[in-house]
């Protein structure tokens, strides 16, 4: 099996297929790439946008066949669908059933020659994806040449099901937590949101087996295979308990010492490796988040930087943080259905001149040591739990104002850049030039950075100076981009999708909404978990935050704990609005 990304025809442009057992559909799709080699048609159904009552489609059919002066696509809707209006095809609808057909300009479709159009659509429930397209007639996305070499949809095939596709997100329905679900839905109005897809956080050893009795790893495998069906299915699983965890946080620290490299090896990485490679779970799309918060605080946190904690130095010094990385992506890349994201912290940790490079270039010895390759690396998750805003329209980098930089602002204070999406796509590039794949995909944390409510700005402030324009104008409402714990204000963002922009395959709530970063006062605990003054509300600041009030939420419990004001909060002030 192939170990490298692999691209198996037309890129996809897809968003999640949020469907199943126990999930609420918010997108559907319909992989262009699927059978492209041998198929008579392939279709790719993208929804655009999506809210409560309606969605946006676009539709692109691609004619492999003989060439057609003319050509109709149908297809039966899984819900209660309805079309609405459309554009560059005649759509009628009976019942589920829809048909497109061309209008006098776009009849003719020669052998490779695709035609694109979209429509507007109302349902209530679960908006799933159509299962099958007929061109003519003809059903799309099927192999009809089993023997085909190239046929990804032929499990003979060399290219076939256990390889790695572009995109593990495209086309796909992603897992969603049975436990998190259930305490979503506990909470008023929680159930707007408790069937969308989170992360499992396997932060401990105890986690593997299951806490309590809680759920363990393979127990989220088994119900995602239940959430399946016959489609494609994503887990994602954050990998997280280094030795030496978290060393400039006292709220995220684990159970391993500094020198414990050889215990995480062994009790940790070694039992996750053999239950993600029982074949039993062969048919789902592994995604597993490396190690948050570790490899940035060896640029940013170490002697030489203001910021500098002797915990960080000890760890830069021991090199077990790289150790731990490179022998987890090994491990875990040697299995196919397995896709290896590293976290590369955010724009407001990493997106200064000193930081960005430096961080990309211990990204990439890390993966090229220990054991690891550059093929064990499918692409990077940026803002794991934190809270910088996806995409600020009121300012960028290259406004100013009385003849000062927006980078002189001191909301900015030098960065290269304002928001998550444009620090994910500059990191993308950096990273290939450096020698990652050309195909690397970054993934977006969203769960936490919509910013919306009643202080969500509604256009650039007043330009009397830089710092008004920026601060007038910012979604971010934090005190400071250093704040990180239970941020007062903050709201759900993006909803989980895939492909929503160039280099991102997708935005994903990895960090579960209601989940506690860390306790407002010290609390004992067997988790080897701290207090950090960050998550005090009352904390003046240190040089991270630039000495500023935290903006923490009071009365929190411990990191990874249900936090039901949190909850409540995020709820409030989502963005777009729940």
């Amino acid at each position: 099996m192939s170990r490298t990304r692999t691209r198996a025809g037309t890129a996809v442009l897809a968003t999640l297929a949020l469907t199943g057992a126990a999930c609420v559909g918010t997108a559907a799709a319909i992989p262009a790439d699927i059978g492209a080699a041998a198929a008579a048609c392939t279709v790719d159904y993208t929804v655009q946008n999506q809210w409560d009552t309606g969605f946006t489609t676009a539709v692109t059919v691609t004619n492999n066949g003989a060439a057609v002066n003319s050509w109709n696509l149908t297809w039966s809707f899984a819900g209660n669908q309805k079309v609405s209006s459309g554009w560059n095809a005649d759509i009628s609808q009976s019942g589920t059933a829809v048909t497109a057909k061309n209008l006098s300009y776009n009849g003719a479709l020669a052998t490779g020659g695709s035609a694109s159009f979209g429509f507007n659509g109302t349902y209530s429930g679960s908006n799933a994806q159509p299962a099958t397209f007929k061109l003519n007639g003809v059903t799309c996305n099927e192999d009809t040449d089993p023997t085909d070499p190239t046929d990804p949809t032929d499990p003979t095939d060399p290219t076939g099901p256990g390889d790695r596709v572009d995109n593990p997100y495209a086309g796909a329905k992603v897992y969603v937590n049975p436990e998190w679900s259930a305490k979503a839905r506990a909470e008023t109005g929680g159930s707007r949101i408790a069937d969308q897809p989170t992360g499992v956080w396997l932060d401990r050893i105890a986690a593997i087996n299951g806490v309590g009795d809680g759920m363990g790893l393979r127990d989220h495998l088994d119900a995602a295979l239940a959430q399946k069906g016959s489609g494609e299915e994503v887990v994602q699983l954050v990998v997280y308990d280094l030795p030496g965890r978290d060393c400039a946080a006292l709220a995220s620290n684990g159970e391993l010492g500094p020198t414990d490299i050889d215990k995480y090896k062994s009790d940790f990485i070694d039992p996750i490796a053999a239950i993600l490679a029982d074949s039993k779970y062969a048919g789902l799309r592994i995604v597993t988040t490396i190690e948050i918060d570790s490899l940035p605080n060896l640029v940013t946190n170490v002697s030489g930087r203001p910021t500098a904690t002797p915990n960080c130095d000890v760890m830069k010094a021991n090199g077990n943080y790289q150790k731990g990385v490179g022998y987890a992506l090994d491990k875990l890349g040697d299995i196919p259905n397995v896709y290896n994201y590293i976290d590369a912290g955010h724009h407001g940790w990493l997106g200064w001149d000193d930081n960005f490079g430096a961080s990309a270039e211990l990204f990439k010895t890390t993966a090229t040591s220990n054991g690891a390759q550059l093929s064990d690396v499918h692409g990077f998750i940026v803002n794991t739990a934190n809270y910088s805003a996806l995409k600020e329209d009121n300012f960028a980098i290259g406004d100013s104002v009385g003849g000062k930089s927006v980078r002189e602002s001191k909301w900015v204070d030098w960065n290269r850049y304002t928001d998550e999406l444009s620090y994910a796509q500059a990191m993308r590039t950096k990273l290939v030039s450096l020698g990652f794949d050309q195909n690397l995909g970054m993934l977006i944390d969203t769960s936490r950075n919509g910013w919306g409510g009643t202080a969500r700005p509604t256009g650039p402030g007043a330009t009397t100076d830089v710092d008004t324009y920026v601060d007038g104008g910012r979604y971010d409402r934090r005190i400071h981009l250093g704040n990180w714990c239970n941020q007062s204000g903050a709201g759900l963002g993006e909803r989980p999708q895939a492909n929503p922009a160039t280099g991102i395959d997708a935005y994903v709530w990895m960090k579960p909404p209601g989940e506690s970063d860390g306790s407002s006062t010290a609390i004992d605990n067997d988790e080897g978990k701290g207090f950090d003054g960050m998550c005090d509300p009352t904390y003046t600041g240190n040089p991270r935050n630039n000495n500023h009030m935290s903006g923490a939420l009071p009365n929190a419990p411990l990191s990874g704990h249900w936090f039901s004001a949190q909850f409540q909060e995020l709820m409030k002030n989502a963005y777009p609005a729940l």
